[in-house]
Order: C-alpha cells, then sequence, then structure tokens
C-alpha cells in the first residue's frame, strides 16, 4: 500500500478512536498494533512491550511527577491569595490597574506549577471574584486570565517541555532555561495589551481604590518572599549547574511542602490529596508517552515517517515556509487535542524534517510549546476555557471571544520567535554545562 494512503487510513483510525472517547494512550497502543500487525510481519506484542518499558524508566521523567506534585500541593494553599495582596499596590498606576495582577500573578504562578490548567484554576479563583467586585470589565477580566494562564506550559518548570524534551532527546535544563526569557516577553507583550486596551476604554477600568504609602508597599510585597524564594531554589540550581531538572524537582517539592507547613494549610487530608493527583495525572501522562513512544515505533516499521520526510524534502520548503506549515498544522491539532498529545504524536515524525532544515531543536521546544499554548485559549478543546468555564458558568463562545485578543498576541509572540531566535538560544548557550 502506498504510504500516503496508510498514513491517511491509520490516522482516520486515530481520529475515530478519539472520536469515541477512547483515551489518547489507548488510542495510540491500538493504532500502533493495528500498524504492525496489518503493514508488517513483526511481532508487535514484543514491541509494544520492550518500547513501553524502555520510554517508561527513562530517568528524565523521573521530574515530571515531582514537578507535577509540587504544583499539586501549591494549588491548595493560600498562594494566590498572598500574591494577590502583595501584587495588588503595585498595580493600581498602571493602565488597566487590577487586571495586571492576573497576567503577573499567572507568570509568578507558572514558574513553581508547570500546568496551564492549575495556573488558570488557582489565579482565577481569586482574582475573578476580586475583579468582578470592584467593578472591572467581565469579559476583558476573563479575557487577561485565559490567555495569561497558558504561561504555565512556557515558564519553567513546564510539565509539556518536559515531555518535548524526552519526545525529542532533548537536554531538559536547557529547554527550561530556554524557555525564561520567551516567557517574559509574552508576559510584557500581555500587560501591553492590558494598557492599550484602558487607555481606549478608560470607562470601563475602576477608579485607583489603593492609597498606600511606599512603606506599606513594601510590607505587602511581603507576602510574595516564600514563592520568590522558592522560584530562585528551582530555577537558579538549574541555571548554575548545581542541579539536574530532577535535582531541581526535588528541591521545589521540598519548598513546596515546607510553604504549606509554615502557612498552616498542610494538613494529613491536604497531603494525601496532592499525592493522589500527582499520580493520577503522571501515570496518565506516562501512558500517553508510552502509547506515542510504541506508535512511532510502529510507523517506523510502516516506513510512513521516512516518506513523509522524503516528501516534504521534495517540495524544497523553506525553513520559515516550514515553520508557517507547522504553525498552521499545530493550530488545527490545537483545536482537538491538548498539548501534552499534540507533542508526543508529532514529535517523532517531524523531528527528521526539522533537523534537516536545520532548525534548532531547544529553539522549536519552546516554538511548539508557543503554538501549543494558543490551542488552550481555541474552542472546542480550550483547556484553560473550560476551567474558566467552571468558575464562572460563563459560554465557551464568549470565552473564546474575550481570549481572542490574546490569542492574536500570542501570534506575534511566534512571528518574533522566529524573527528573534536569540530569545530562545541565548541563556541556553550562556548556562553551565551540566
Amino acid at each position: 500500500m502506498d504510504a500516503g494512503i496508510l498514513g491517511a487510513f491509520l490516522g482516520l483510525v486515530l481520529i475515530l478512536l478519539l472520536a469515541g472517547g477512547f483515551w489518547v494512550g489507548m488510542s495510540l497502543f491500538a493504532v500502533g498494533i493495528l500498524g504492525i500487525a496489518a503493514f508488517s510481519s513483526a511481532p508487535a506484542g514484543a514491541i509494544m512491550a520492550t518500547t513501553s518499558w524502555g520510554q517508561s524508566w527513562s530517568w528524565s521523567l523521573t521530574a515530571l511527577p515531582l514537578f507535577i506534585w509540587m504544583g499539586e500541593i501549591l494549588f491548595r494553599t493560600r498562594l494566590a491569595e498572598d500574591m494577590f495582596k502583595g501584587l495588588a499596590p503595585w498595580m493600581t498606576r498602571i493602565p488597566g490597574r487590577l487586571m495586571h495582577v492576573n497576567v503577573v500573578g499567572c507568570g509568578i504562578f507558572a514558574a513553581v506549577s508547570g500546568s496551564s490548567a492549575a495556573t488558570t484554576a488557582t489565579i482565577g479563583r481569586i482574582t475573578i471574584p476580586e475583579l468582578a467586585k470592584r467593578g472591572y470589565d467581565e469579559r476583558m477580566s476573563l479575557g487577561t486570565l485565559a490567555g495569561s494562564a497558558t504561561l504555565g506550559l512556557l515558564i519553567p518548570p513546564s510539565i509539556i517541555l518536559i515531555v518535548y524534551g524526552v519526545a525529542a532527546d532533548v537536554s531538559i535544563s536547557r529547554l527550561f532555561i530556554a524557555g525564561v526569557i520567551p516567557g517574559l516577553v509574552l508576559i510584557g507583550l500581555f500587560m501591553t495589551t492590558i494598557m492599550v486596551w484602558s487607555l481606549l476604554h478608560p470607562s470601563k477600568v475602576p477608579p485607583a481604590e489603593f492609597n498606600m504609602s511606599f512603606g506599606q508597599k513594601l510590607r505587602a510585597t511581603g507576602n510574595l518572599i516564600p514563592i520568590i524564594l522558592l522560584i530562585v531554589g528551582v530555577i537558579g540550581s538549574i541555571y548554575v549547574g548545581i542541579a539536574t531538572a530532577t535535582e531541581a524537582a526535588a528541591v521545589g517539592v521540598a519548598g513546596a511542602l515546607l510553604l504549606s507547613a509554615v502557612t498552616g494549610s498542610m494538613s494529613w487530608e491536604t497531603f494525601k490529596s496532592s499525592l493522589l493527583g500527582a499520580t493520577c495525572t503522571s501515570c496518565m501522562i506516562a501512558f500517553i508517552l508510552a502509547g506515542a513512544a510504541f506508535l512511532s515505533v510502529a510507523m517506523g516499521f510502516t516506513g510512513i515517517p521516512r516518506h513523509l520526510a522524503e516528501w516534504i524534502a521534495g517540495m524544497q520548503l523553506s525553513p520559515i515556509m516550514l515553520l508557517f506549515a507547522l504553525t498552521l498544522f499545530f493550530a488545527v491539532l490545537g483545536c482537538f487535542l491538548d498539548g501534552i498529545s499534540i507533542v508526543v504524536l508529532t514529535v517523532a515524525v517531524i523531528m527528521p524534517m526539522v533537523e534537516q532544515a536545520g532548525i534548532d531543536l531547544i529553539w522549536f521546544g519552546i516554538y511548539i510549546v508557543v503554538v501549543v499554548e494558543m490551542s488552550q485559549i481555541t474552542p472546542p478543546i480550550g483547556l484553560n476555557l473550560f476551567v474558566i468555564q467552571s468558575l464562572t458558568g460563563r459560554d465557551l463562545l464568549y470565552l473564546a471571544r474575550a481570549a481572542l485578543p490574546f490569542f492574536l498576541v500570542m501570534v506575534v509572540m511566534v512571528v518574533l520567535l522566529i524573527l528573534v531566535p536569540e530569545m530562545a538560544t541565548y541563556l541556553p548557550a550562556k548556562m553551565t554545562r551540566g
């Protein structure tokens, strides 16, 4: 059978399984078995066993459950409430006022969470009622939250960057450091968008309500000290080369447990629920990764990746045109799959053509995360929109329209990354090798 027809057939089977509600990991295993059994004489069972085991024992994956657990612990603390108290006094003089708390708060929480959905839920529980009570425009407030919470995918420690690092065999520590500058630039773009909107719609922004002295502001900022120390401990230890991503994850968990104990929000029930939540999420991701690894090997037996790479190479696309095509491809996939599934489904197939085009794999990891971020606020599978819907009861299309300006900001961010690749490559090149 022609490789193109075979690829289309297996892709259709995968789409039907996913549309039927099957687990992503189970669907990947099923399509892999079908590909090997129907179009190859290789033993599907033995290949599945060895591939799944080989993927599951990867040392790099050790960081994944630890960072997830750290986020689960902090999700159950008073962190978001303390951040609001510490940030709000400094935002009252900026056009847009307290809406900037969504952006900065999401940026800070993203640096200790790694999950977009957890960032949305944690920050949203505090800021949505507070901004509504103060009379801020609901549509813009929810849009800022939906867009800013995607920072959980980019700012280290990012779960999706760990998944990409394992799938593409790239240093996770360097990926983490590569996400710092793009994350800060994206925060700046979000805040600029809010300021421009506020200057154009001054009647929709309530007057400043905080009249605090500089000393009072500094004392309020003390609420941020524990979380800032935790961020420095995790990210700083990776950058200076004294800890790998896995060791930094262990530091993060220890710091999160200490922080929750000091704030008095750690109980036996909280500990159990955070551990069980991290276990469930980690198992789900590990199952998807194992299925994706098996499917990648199965596709190798069918010859589809080789033919696809040859087809792309035959088109003689420039790196810019290749990235443009991949951006559209990922944007469409993002309408139907979550970010982790997109990465594990596509990385093995597209890596050959990316390497052939001479694209830096560290840079490409940041690029793919920014593109996947866009899908978090586009229906029908916009995970951030679902979380905000659960918090507000608002219609999904209303939330999508509210998030549209920030979707466009992320499109601008993709363009900036392509035009200025040093944003993602400068810090990894400077960091200590370890």
